[in-house]
């Protein structure tokens, strides 16, 4: 089964898996640049993986119920709310997320460091239900 790791180990991830678990964040977005990085495929409607937290430990099984592959520029405000870390309009969820995706360590797991998102980068913003929780 594969896994869904949210954000790197540590406070971010430990934040969105609790999210997740209270039913509060229901929706993420990746980079279309990191799935090609690592050869992965996009998740699929229907798939399910095992949620991993930052010990490495399973907690959840997930199931995809939604994927589309959009510009950044085109990511709406149900799909921003939805993600559960706050965020109160698409500006602000489009600042946190660009934070991340330009820190010092995804450009190092995308082996850019220069790497930069705008308007046209490319996203995969899926839906997820939690269809077991484990533990």
């Amino acid at each position: 089964m594969k896994h869904a790791e949210f954000a790197f180990p540590g406070p971010l991830r430990d934040k969105l898996v609790a999210a997740i678990l209270r039913g509060e964040k229901t929706s993420t977005t990746g980079l279309v640049a990191e799935y090609e990085k690592y050869g992965e495929e996009l998740p699929v409607v229907g798939e399910r993986e095992l949620m991993i937290d930052s010990a490495g430990v399973g907690v959840a099984i997930l199931e995809t119920t939604e994927v589309r592959v959009l510009p950044l520029s085109e990511v709406d405000l149900q799909h921003a709310l939805d993600e559960g870390e706050g965020d109160k309009s698409v500006a602000e969820w489009r600042a946190g997320h660009t934070q991340y995706w330009q820190s010092a360590e995804m450009r190092a797991v995308l082996e850019d460091p220069e790497f930069t998102v705008d308007d046209t980068t490319m996203v995969v913003a899926s839906r997820f239900v939690v269809v077991e929780r484990i533990g």
